[in-house]
């Protein structure tokens, strides 16, 4: 409002808190990072009181600090000395034990006579003792005990601890080295018949506790010096480099540069390794780490002149673990990684494979800098770490395959795919109070898709309307971008707020307007406007205010606004203007840049849902398919579709949707044939690759005959003689799953046999989702079951498998019947903690559409309240919130749509 605003110099000299104001700040990432180099420390977060609280706050039972599960701010840790010892025995499916010692160095900041330091389900075997660095006595351990709920290892002292003085706590421990995937825990494989076991770590957010007693908080940070013990056969890993190891196999690393607990890594194992990539050594002999290895070095190359830092670090280890909970975690000069996420297979693995493992390995390698050099100082701000590197991981992989053009991507993985969360009551804001934000659970339970990916959406807006070169840089000359207010300013309303708007543009009248989407207009945001008329790019304009007068057009000009998608938020128009763009879309699609066609269809399917158009408008913007070739609107329409076959493939109208969707593929599965020379060659883009799936796929899920013959020959084929897989590995999940569908026992047991023959975890990730395409509902109850069994299907992955059965129309209720059946022992088994949770409620309810499975969702809510969510617990109420709206979409268009695609089919 009122005259332009210019960012001086000054701005760039702020350094990043990493705190609830933190985004006006987050420019100045060079500057931070020359200056956090050195100290290697985080400043306290300014307090912002406007978020909206979106969490219970967390009460505490009473005032003592041990009912707290927030460290009292007396004790302030400077190092470790960490000794662990694996007892690994390699038996499949057991338990083992690991013993150790710690001392950890601490400050007192303030005089208190007690010490609280972090442990859970660890078992002291010595008494702890504490003494002073000073040489003066220290007060005596006049008791010790085990807080349980707070997870906390409690000490009363006789007397006050000195403010000034350092002291050294030191505790000995047993803990349980079990298959939690928690902590430190077994990992297991085989290796020419014969079992192997690792000993492994994952400790993000809040189970460094479980390994040894530590001050397991992000700003708590400290320096470590760790050893590890293990077996003559095998060699041990840890953040630093080894220096050290004797023939006992005592192995000493290093010391770490200051850093926080849940950046700790330990691995023990019998791994091989090519340069500083670590797996299995049949993988490694089989060169399936050759492309990590070839793009590691790229994209840390990328990271040092993106952050105008050098790598912070000695080394920079990356291992591929059998068994893990996540895709990778960025512990400190030791990655953990999925075998999927870090190992590529050219003989087997598809390309959708490898640019999973650059966009990964590019997440990881960004956070070495930004969260691990600079760190949160709570986990209320985890967006901040986590969307940022979900910006950067593509425009790191852009700068390693740079033929892929994959920074568009981000439209479709990030965008599209965070705004059907964030247009719900219940998502919340991307910052939160710290007060709300205390229990591991709640913690857990922010590492969502409103982190990652609004995260990274409304940081690649801001990079985007200051200019990449400037977001980078920190700072802006006089010359450079106008901004209508302070950055801080702009991005305090998509920080603090929930949701995003929808940008309404009348191009008669020219009026704009902006309302909260989905929800009653209760926020205004400061909205950048890139817009494209008639083809012709028009000037950034920003919307301030809840209505303007801007962007009147007059016949025949056509507008779209969010050029190339990068604002966060969505665009309707008159229906003029509606009307103009379908009709480009018919005659001359390629006149609206690819991204943007994209965009149209997307918005228009959930403004429809919104009740904002009409539903028949958004089915209008599918019906020039039948002459796109692009990846992008092809997906983005069948991201959409894919909710009208959630809402209609129980009822009547799955036959309508099925023989138009035919209509609009078929052209596409053609052309696809005759550009591969009859499925002989491969596409040579990416995105071309992608969509050649696309066009298989949908065209033997829509009955198109000569697909379904093309994939059950390719099946049998490799049925026939199982040494010989021929079948394309871009094209192999839609053949399994297309062929494991028409098929019965024999293509499902086939396809069961070669899963746990094969060796190659990419290979392995497309047999087991293929599995559960089957249509017999006693195989999937099979498969179900095995689920529960370790043995079968490894622990990351079960709930991942319940939730492809529950893709399955079939096997939707099957897994519902499930859940509901094994909620108490799957909880229990997995842990509160597990990121899992979210993901299967969401996956297993997302079909619900009738009152009775809205009172069955219900009921199971109010049947486990006392087994509890974990991490799940606010997507119990993100379902009951889907099915409400999913109850009245089905209520409002069914007959609509009903009409519409009998009329399109018949065209």
């Amino acid at each position: 409002m009122g005259k332009g605003f210019y960012i001086s110099k000054t701005v760039a000299a702020v350094a990043i808190v990493v705190g609830a104001a933190a985004v006006a700040t987050i420019i100045a990432l060079s500057v931070v990072y020359s200056q956090e180099k050195d100290k290697n420390t985080v400043k306290p977060a300014d307090v912002v009181t406007t978020a909206v609280p979106t969490f219970a706050p967390t009460t505490a039972p009473s005032n003592d600090p041990w009912h707290r599960y927030r460290l009292p701010d007396t004790l302030v840790p400077e190092f470790y000395d960490v000794i662990l010892w694996p007892h690994i025995r390699q038996e499949s499916n057991r338990i083992d034990t690991f013993t150790g010692n710690s001392s950890v160095v601490f400050r007192c900041v303030r005089e208190t006579d007690l010490i609280l330091i972090h442990s859970n389900k660890l078992n002291l075997t010595a008494e702890p003792t504490l003494t002073a660095l000073s040489g003066t006595p220290a007060p005596i351990i006049h008791s010790t005990w085990m807080q349980d709920t707070t997870q906390y290892l409690v000490m009363q002292l006789n007397s006050k601890l000195t403010a000034g003085e350092s002291y050294v706590l030191l505790t000995e421990f047993v803990g349980e080295l079990g298959n939690g995937l928690g902590g430190f825990y077994r990992s297991e494989y085989k290796e020419n018949g014969k079992i192997k076991v690792i000993a492994t770590t994952q400790m993000q957010p809040t189970d460094a506790r479980k390994v040894f007693p530590c001050f397991d908080e992000p700003a708590m940070k400290a320096t470590f010096n760790i050893t590890l013990l293990h077996d003559h056969n095998t060699i041990a890993l840890s953040n630093g480099k080894e220096i050290g190891n004797d023939q006992k196999k005592k192995t000493r690393f290093e010391q770490t540069k200051r850093m926080s607990t849940y950046l700790l890594a330990f691995v023990v194992s019998e791994f091989d390794h090519i340069i500083r990539i670590y797996a299995r050594r049949e993988a490694i002999s089989a060169g399936h780490g050759n492309y990590s290895l070839q793009i590691t070095g790229p994209i840390l190359n990328f990271f040092e002149s993106y952050y105008n830092t050098r790598y912070p670090l000695y080394k920079s280890d990356q291992i591929a673990l059998p068994d893990f909970n996540a895709g990778a975690m960025e512990n400190w000069g030791l990655i953990t990684y999925r075998e999927t996420a870090l190992l590529f297979d050219p003989e087997v693995s598809s390309s959708g494979n490898k640019e999973r493992i650059a966009t990964i390995i590019s997440h990881e390698l960004a956070h070495m800098w930004f969260g691990n050099l600079v760190t949160l100082k709570w986990w209320n701000d985890l967006w901040l770490n986590e969307g940022f590197a979900s910006y950067v991981e593509y425009l790191g992989a852009d700068h390693a395959e740079p033929l892929w053009n994959i920074k568009d991507l981000i439209v479709l993985n990030d965008i599209h795919r965070v705004f059907a969360v964030d247009a719900l009551a219940s998502s919340h804001p991307l910052s939160s109070k710290e007060e709300d934000i205390m229990k591991p659970e709640q913690i857990s339970e922010l590492f969502d898709t409103i982190s990652y990916s609004k995260g990274a959406s409304v940081l690649r807006m801001l990079s985007d309307f200051l200019t990449e070169p400037i977001f980078v840089q920190g700072l802006i000359i006089s010359s450079g971008t106008k901004l209508p207010m302070t950055v801080g300013d702009i991005m305090d309303r998509w920080v603090l707020q929930m949701g995003f708007p929808v940008v309404t543009i009348n191009t008669t009248t020219g009026d704009l307007t902006q309302e909260h989407f989905l929800l009653d207009p209760h926020y205004e945001w400061i909205v950048p406007i890139q817009s494209i008329k008639h083809g012709s790019s028009q000037e950034l304009y920003w919307l301030q205010s809840k209505t303007d007068n801007r962007m009147k057009t007059t016949a025949p000009e056509w507008l779209i606004a969010n050029f190339n998608v990068s604002g966060y938020y969505r665009v309707n128009y008159d229906q003029k203007n509606w009307e103009r763009l379908l009709a480009i879309l018919m005659s001359s699609h390629e006149v609206i840049p690819v991204i943007n066609r994209a965009q149209l269809i997307d918005d228009a399917f959930n403004l429809a849902r919104a009740q904002h158009i009409c539903t028949t408008l958004a089915l209008q913007t599918t019906k020039y398919l039948s002459a796109e070739r692009e990846y992008m609107p092809w997906q983005t329409t069948l991201n959409n579709l894919d909710y009208y076959y959630l809402m209609f493939d129980r009822n009547e109208v799955y036959d309508l949707l099925q023989k138009y969707v035919r209509k609009q593929v078929e052209p596409l599965f053609y052309y696809f044939k005759s550009a591969t020379a009859n499925w002989t060659e491969i596409p040579s883009g990416l995105m071309d690759q992608y969509n050649e799936v696309n066009a298989i796929r949908m065209a033997c899920s829509t009955g198109v005959e000569e697909c379904v013959s093309l994939i059950k020959g390719w099946f049998q084929q490799w049925m026939d003689n199982e040494a010989i897989n021929l079948i394309n590995p871009n094209l192999r999940s839609t053949v399994y799953c297309s062929a494991i569908a028409a098929g019965g026992a024999k293509e499902w047991d086939f396809a069961w046999r070669m899963f746990l023959n094969t060796n190659v975890a990419t290979e392995a990730e497309k047999l087991r989702a293929a599995l559960a395409c089957s249509t017999v509902p006693w195989i999937l109850n099979r498969y179900l079951e095995y689920t529960l069994n370790p043995e079968l299907i490894r622990k990351q992955d079960a709930t991942s498998t319940i939730i492809y059965i529950a893709n399955n129309v079939v096997g939707q209720p099957l897994a519902w019947e499930f859940i509901r059946a094994n909620w108490a022992y799957i909880f229990s088994e997995y842990g509160g903690g597990s990121f899992s949770f979210s993901n299967l409620i969401n996956g297993v309810t997302k079909r619900f559409s009738s009152l009775f499975e809205l009172k069955q969702l219900e009921q199971f809510r109010d049947d486990n309240a006392d087994v509890g969510f974990g991490s799940g617990t606010l997507a119990i109420q993100q379902s009951i919130e889907r099915t409400r709206a999913n109850i009245r979409w089905l209520e409002q268009n069914k007959a609509e749509v009903t009409e519409w695609l009998k009329k399109a089919t018949e065209q």
